[in-house]
């Protein structure tokens, strides 16, 4: 089947191509090519599939905020994978992208999944009753919150840059549907 598509491809690159074959490969060419009906074409069946591919697999994500530091800078810039939970769930640990409202997007990290009973204790995070060592965390926290545990269908994410008090976070129970996906890097 791919051979087949390959021919065709072939076929429609043909209708393209200059028949002097002096000019072909130049910078030029590149640039300005000689518009026939196979660069029409080849052009289309690019526009679709780039049109396809961002809005059913990637969504190009800006990061303007600190609270994934150090994990994910301050600015920057990645790709919503949105294929990543359709057949899998998400796992503790697991960095996600949230839909808050309509065009607000957050990366945060999970920490409790359904049924997990969620505390912080002078900044260290307790899952369960255990003390949870977390790798990532660079920065010293004073965290304080009392146990509460995640209702099914929801994910508990917090930031990995715990160092501002808990006030100035956005954090706590998400629902399930609201996770977008991950991101690529």
């Amino acid at each position: 089947m791919f051979k087949k598509l390959y021919i065709v491809w072939l076929k429609i690159a043909g209708l393209h191509r200059s028949d002097d074959d002096t000019d072909r490969g130049t910078v030029f060419n590149f640039f300005f090519p000689k518009l026939r009906v196979g660069f029409f074409i080849r052009m289309t069946i690019v526009a679709v599939l780039a049109a396809l591919v961002f809005t059913f697999v990637l969504m190009p994500c800006r990061i303007n905020g600190g609270s994934m530091m150090p994990t994910y800078p301050e600015n920057g810039f990645t790709f919503c994978n949105k294929l990543r939970y359709r057949f899998t769930k998400p796992q503790r640990g697991d960095i996600v992208i949230i839909r808050y409202k309509d065009k607000t997007y957050y990366l945060k990290r999970i920490v409790g999944i359904p049924g997990d009973t969620v505390e912080f204790r002078d900044g260290d995070l307790f899952l369960n009753g255990k003390k949870q060592k977390e790798e990532y965390i660079r920065y010293a926290s004073d965290w304080v919150l009392p146990p509460r545990t995640v209702e099914p269908g929801h994910y508990y994410v917090v930031g990995d840059n715990r160092s501002q008090p808990i006030e100035q976070h956005v954090f706590g129970s998400v629902r399930a549907d609201r996770i977008v996906g991950s991101p690529i890097w």
